[in-house]
Order: structure tokens, then sequence, then C-alpha cells
């Protein structure tokens, strides 16, 4: 080894520990980071425990639908593969790569929090057929803002700047049909909500997304994941407000003007309807989500929950239309 005049090994030592160092935290901070925490080029070293043969844009969604994955790694082995990984992580350990077809995120990131950065929260449920609030444009950093739709609740508007159903003149967007909540197995449902969450305001959960454990009531151990699409006045702190169809259209009503229907067929204001034969009074194009409600959600009323916030998968996102940036 050369030696530096004045350096002894042992300072020589320390200092090739040091560089070596530095070059590891350069190709860290090389990695561009996205705003739902993912990049492209980047691995992590270790940590798997299953995989899947899906296409990338879904790998992040799988991990967090998937009990214990706190990261994951997408490469093209074996035609597109999703590498699940679990344990303690952070953006901080993972590592750039050449092959820039890699896929690299974190949905869990380490904290001091005991709970490993879950809060603990509340949950109530509505549907009031409004234009969701992150439909409007400027609330967010994000690739455009929630859709709303026509009347229909199909017809996906192009004027972001479109009245909403709820304002009493000039009616022309609500909230479309697809923002239901859907079965994804026994025990994971996705869907949307509004939400108030403590120390954040709309600039940072606008289409953001919540995994959602439920502890109390009849689902305890189940869990949703939902995308941030609206808020509410009325919203206390880390709460969120599950859109289902017949559970009450809370503090304005869409429905009647966009349905024709009259308020009574909505049940009440505050939690909706009161049976699973009351939702075959609602229009057919939203019934299967106030079935939701009696079925997979057991007729939870209120559950509480912890939450943390996770990677969006695909599936919500192609309905909004609505990515952070």
């Amino acid at each position: 080894m050369m030696a530096f005049a004045g350096v002894s090994r042992f300072q020589w030592g320390r200092l090739l520990s040091f560089f070596i160092l530095l070059v590891a935290v350069n190709e860290a901070s090389a990695i561009e980071w996205n705003g739902n925490n993912w990049a492209h080029g980047c691995d992590f070293t270790g940590g798997d425990f299953s995989r899947a043969a899906i296409p990338g844009k879904e790998c992040g969604g799988r991990c967090a639908a998937t009990q214990g994955c706190t990261h994951f790694t997408w490469t093209r082995h074996n035609g597109g593969t999703c590498f699940m990984k679990r344990g303690p992580v952070s953006k901080a350990n993972a590592f750039s790569t050449s092959d820039q077809s890699k896929v690299c995120g974190v949905i869990h990131e380490s904290t001091s929090s005991p709970s490993g950065g879950r809060m603990v929260g509340k949950t109530t449920r509505y549907w009031d057929c409004c234009k969701p609030s992150c439909a409007w444009p400027g609330k967010a950093a994000v690739s455009s803002p929630v859709k709303s739709c026509r009347a229909d609740g199909v017809t996906v508007l192009r004027d972001v700047n479109a009245v909403s159903g709820c304002n009493a003149n000039g009616k022309q967007a609500y909230t479309c049909n697809n923002n239901m909540p859907w079965v994804v197995n026994s025990n994971l449902a996705y869907g949307f909500a509004a939400a108030n969450i403590k120390g954040s305001d709309e600039r940072g959960w606008c289409c953001g997304c919540y995994k959602l454990d439920f502890t109390s009531g009849p689902i305890n151990g189940k869990s949703m994941i939902v995308q941030v699409t609206n808020t509410g006045s009325d919203l206390g702190e880390n709460h969120f407000d599950i859109q289902m169809p017949g559970s009450g259209v809370g503090m304005f009503d869409g429905c009647t003007s966009q349905w024709g229907l009259p308020l009574s067929v909505w049940g009440q204001q505050y939690g909706g309807v009161a049976s699973r034969q009351d939702c075959f009074g609602l229009p057919q194009a939203i019934r299967a989500g106030c079935l939701f409600r009696f079925d997979w959600f057991m007729g939870a009323d209120n559950p509480n929950v912890q939450f943390v916030k996770v990677k969006c998968p695909a599936e919500l996102e192609a309905r909004t239309q609505c990515v952070r940036q």
C-alpha cells in the first residue's frame, strides 16, 4: 500500500473507511425519489420474503396489500418480478444501480415511533355525490385533480372548474360512480375517503394513500387502502370519512339532484340506510358500494384504525387519474 507522509496505517484505514462511506452516501443521494417514495434505478439489499410475477406499476400496491411487506424492488427478471421485502428500512438504505428499468420503493419507512410510524385514527362513512375537494385545481402537487363526472356518474368532465353538483345553481360536477369501495380479498379492500390528518393539509394529503388497519368492531383485523379525494370542516384530527353509497350525505346533498331520487331513499343524513335491503332502493349503478358496507365491511359502525401513509396502488390512481408528484 502506498503511504503518505505523516499518515499512519491506522489513520489511513480510517480515511479509507470515510471515503467508502462518502461514495455510498453520494450513490443514495443520486436516487431521485418521487412523492410516493419510489424511484427508478435502485434496489435494496436482502429482506426478500415473497415475490410475484406482475407489472412494475402494480408492485407497490401488492407490497402494501401484503402483510409484513415494508419495501420492494421490481426487476425484469422472468418477464417482470416484484420482490417483496420486510424489515426496518428507510430510503437511505437503497442503493443506485445502472439498470434504470429497476424500480424500488418504501411502503413503511422505519421511524422512532414504537408503532412503526402508524398513527391512531377514527373513521366514519358518507356518500354525498358532490364534486370532491381534491377535484379543484391547485390543491396539491399532483398530475391532475381528481376526476369528477356528469350526472350519469360515468362521463368524466374535462373542465376542472366545473360547478359542483352541491352548489345551489349551475350544478355540473358530481362524484364518479367508480369512487365506490371494492373488495380485493377477504381481509383487504380499496376505496376513497375524505380526511383530516394532524399536522397536514390538502397540500399534503390530496390524492395520497393510507392503509387503514381496523382495530375495533366486527372488522377488527381487516384493512383498507384508501386514496384521499376530499376533506370536510366537520372532520376531527386523524379522521377518515370513507366513501360508501347509502352511508349518509352529511353536510351537503348532491345525490337528490344527481339521481332525481328523494332524500329519504338515501337514509339518515349521518349514517345512511339502515339495512342491506335498503341498498336496493339506490340507483343500480352505485348499489354495489352500498352492499359492500353490509357484506365485506360487516355493517361496522365507525370503527377505529391505526393508519400509515403508503404508496398508492395503481388501481386507485387509475380511477381518479390523480397521482402525487
